[in-house]
């Protein structure tokens, strides 16, 4: 591995949040196509290891990967978080795959109203708003977050299983 790669990684390494291409670019000195060279050659380097590096749009992350979570989770003894719904995790699969959405699609899609699912994945930060819709009142258009990815155990959106078709 060259020097911008481990750079890149001794960053993540320690940073208690995801940065964005343009604070790595910042603070390594180098142009977007180094950025993104160095950050093929770490997601090379880390097959194979504990942490994998995460990417959510522009944004990077270093994260324990799945396999080894149960025993990171041992390790750290962290409070326990309260399990998702299957309402949650439906709505969640919905945002996931039709990004950005507004409510109504998620309500159209799901049949009942997701106004209080919607606030609770917000709160967990597994949603966010990402934008606003251009029909009537501009309403909230919902996108995945990096602890969607994180709590998934993916890498980046490019991940997501693909939906099976069917009925």
């Amino acid at each position: 591995m060259t020097t911008l790669p481990a750079a890149i990684e001794a960053i993540l390494f320690s940073s208690n949040r995801p940065l964005t291409l343009r604070e790595l670019q910042h603070a390594t000195d180098s142009d977007r196509t180094a950025i993104e060279n160095a950050l093929g050659e770490l997601r090379e380097a880390l097959e194979g290891r504990g942490v994998m590096l995460m990417r959510h749009h522009d944004e990077l992350h270093l994260a324990t990967r799945p396999a080894f979570a149960a025993a990171v989770r041992r390790a750290l003894r962290p409070e326990v978080s309260g399990k998702l719904s299957a309402a949650a995790y439906e709505t969640l699969a919905i945002v996931a795959y039709q990004q950005p959405v507004p409510r109504s699609r998620i309500e159209d899609v799901r049949g009942v109203n997701c106004e209080s699912v919607l606030t609770n994945l917000e709160l967990r930060d597994l949603i966010a708003e990402v934008g606003r819709g251009s029909g009537p009142g501009q309403p909230k258009l919902y996108g995945t977050t990096m602890r969607f990815l994180q709590v998934m155990g993916l890498e980046s959106l490019d991940h997501l299983p693909k939906p099976s078709v069917g009925g």
